[in-house]
């Protein structure tokens, strides 16, 4: 899986709301909580129940949520889990664009 559908996937399952005020941290925290919360194939199943049981409304939200991830991709930063930390600059942490 790419990262940047596993994001949009840890956004769609997250309680992040339209109404929310969004910024680079509260996105990043969300996606972080919910992947820690569900994991990465919990965040998939859940996508996959919602656009089964409410197929409309889960379609809304994935592009509101898609919207997100693009405006704020350059913004957003993922724990580095296999490379190196020379190559997160010593932060432990990678762009998501870097990361995909």
């Amino acid at each position: 899986m790419i990262v940047n559908e596993a994001v949009c996937e840890a956004l769609f399952a997250s309680s992040l709301q339209p109404s929310d005020d969004l910024t680079a941290e509260s996105v990043a925290e969300a996606i972080g909580s919910t992947v820690r919360r569900l994991g990465s194939a919990g965040c998939t199943d859940f996508v996959a129940e919602q656009f089964g049981d409410h197929p409309q409304q889960a379609s809304d939200r994935m592009r509101w949520i898609r919207r997100i991830a693009g405006d704020l991709c350059g913004c957003l930063y993922l724990p580095v889990a296999a490379r190196s930390d020379a190559a997160a600059g010593g932060t432990g942490m990678v762009p998501v664009r870097a990361a995909a």
